[in-house]
């Protein structure tokens, strides 16, 4: 039986991952698949490759529209056999898109938990951007691998605990949306998306000269709207986005009731816990990228 909280989860994603519009142009396709390249493989596409034996098992775990996985394997969809789960009516989005790009894979609406045992094991499991909006991040990472085959690897990208002023304004936005409808939520989100396209066309660059450890501030020179983002609020800005998209992001960060945030320690036990070894472990401000074996 599914929580109130992963309920709500489950149609905020259906909502958003219709709204094609929103994140299909060539400059957010572009910019995410960069994103996605370089915190699993450096940048460098040609490492994809290692993942695969002759004909390996994805489990695309939380596959939304199908959006990370197109964009991070690519041609190799066409020699390796993809399955696409997700909670939500997403998954009748991402069938249409990998019919539309005419690549062959399977798709079942279900929990990640709760995975079909006659699908067996995967050689390859991704889970973007998904574990954190679980009632568990590591009841989602220890089941997950009971599904991973010896020697298979398992990518996941999860949310990391930010600053103490940006984590409350997190909460209390997020709490604040909640009495509202995704279209209400999606509306109510702008201001805060048009703030953040004001601070960053400004384009100015302050420096810090002292760290200011309570605020979680290091010494530095940062761009303003960077710095508003990571530590005060996350008003997303990327100059070659039109509005629709950067409120994408920001509904896609504050409107589900899960989104949890976890450490880098932490994960570092779930995945002990998971009985995985760590094979890649990139930290950066907004997360953590994963890639472990079995």
């Amino acid at each position: 039986m599914k929580s109130q909280s992963q309920q709500q989860t489950e149609e905020t994603f259906g909502f958003k991952w219709k709204k094609r519009e929103t994140y299909e142009s060539s400059a957010m396709q572009e910019s995410l698949k960069s994103w996605l390249f370089e915190k699993y493989f450096d940048g460098d596409p040609s490492r994809v490759s290692d993942l695969f034996q002759s004909r390996s098992i994805i489990l695309d775990a939380g596959c939304g529209s199908g959006c990370s996985g197109l964009l991070l394997f690519g041609d190799h969809l066409q020699h390796h056999d993809y399955l696409g789960v997700d909670i939500s009516e997403a998954v009748n989005v991402a069938e249409l898109r990998f019919a539309e790009k005419k690549i062959s894979a399977r798709f079942e609406r279900c929990d990640l938990n709760s995975i079909p045992e006659h699908y067996g094991q995967f050689d390859v499991i991704f889970s973007e951007g998904v574990l954190h909006h679980t009632d568990s991040v590591e009841n989602a990472i220890v089941e997950l691998s009971k599904r991973l085959r010896v020697g298979g690897k398992f990518l996941f990208y999860v949310y990391k605990k930010k600053a103490p002023i940006r984590e409350f304004t997190d909460d209390l936005i997020r709490d604040a949306l909640t009495p509202l409808n995704n279209e209400e939520a999606w509306a109510a989100l702008e201001p805060l998306s048009k703030l953040g396209k004001t601070l960053g066309d400004l384009n100015i660059e302050i420096e810090i000269d002292e760290a200011i450890p309570f605020l979680g501030i290091e010494k530095g020179k940062y761009n303003l709207q960077r710095l508003f983002y990571y530590k005060i609020c996350k008003a997303y800005y990327q100059s070659d986005f039109n509005l629709d998209e950067m409120n994408h992001i920001n509904f896609d960060w504050f409107r589900p009731h899960n989104c949890f945030r976890h450490t880098p320690e932490e994960i570092k036990e779930f995945l002990d816990k998971a009985g995985l070894k760590i094979e890649r472990f990139h930290v950066e401000e907004s997360g953590i990228t994963v890639i472990a074996s079995k």
